[in-house]
């Protein structure tokens, strides 16, 4: 039994590009059913890191909205100086 290793990506375009590429190639009627299932698989798990570097990014953006909406932080200053 092998293992496969699980391919990550680094960014969101790179799964974006990638994405496009597989299917690029499975809309080659070229493809051997193996590999067009095989290729299919591989993009559903593209897929979701693709999904998963979205939400990360819209929680990023949701913090630094509610920081910008709560203004500016200022701390009292020290009288004691």
């Amino acid at each position: 039994m092998t293992t496969k290793k699980k391919e990550t990506i680094a960014s969101f375009e790179e799964g974006l590009e990638k994405l496009e590429k597989l299917v690029s190639e499975m809309e080659d009627s070229k493809l051997p059913l193996d590999k067009l299932i095989t290729h299919y698989e591989t993009g559903n798990k593209l897929l979701a890191q693709c999904d998963l570097k979205l939400k990360e990014a819209e929680k990023k953006i949701e913090i630094l909205k509610a920081k910008t909406e709560s203004g500016p932080q200022f701390e009292p200053l020290d009288e004691k100086q």
